[in-house]
């Protein structure tokens, strides 16, 4: 079950543009940290690894060392958890009310 700091943390997490971008990358397959800032050129190694902390403290990144290598995969589950909470249960409601107003429209 969720609680509302976790949702808070997911949602802070998911407020900036770059994380949600390497989530996108991470969603593809787990990477280096060391190909993210690759792929982030425009941002130096220390952002890189700031908002990849963020997206460890909301658990939307697990880390795991190689050797070297500090591996990042995605963790979806919390993702999963906000749609259930949040999404699925306002958008229900939303396609109700678009129903009734298809229905008013046509009728």
């Amino acid at each position: 079950m969720l609680n509302e700091s976790d949702s808070d943390l997911i949602f802070k997490a998911l407020a900036h543009r770059r994380r949600r971008e390497i989530l996108d990358m991470l969603k593809d397959a787990p990477r280096t940290t060391g190909m993210l800032c690759e792929a982030f050129a425009d941002m130096d190694r220390c952002t890189v690894m700031q908002h990849l902390k963020v997206l460890e403290e909301a658990d939307l990144v697990i880390a795991k060392k190689d050797g070297r290598e500090r591996w990042n995969h995605l963790n979806s589950l919390p993702i999963k958890q906000i749609h259930d909470r949040w999404i699925s249960a306002y958008a229900g409601h939303a396609l109700t009310i678009l129903d009734r107003l298809k229905s008013d429209l046509e009728g």
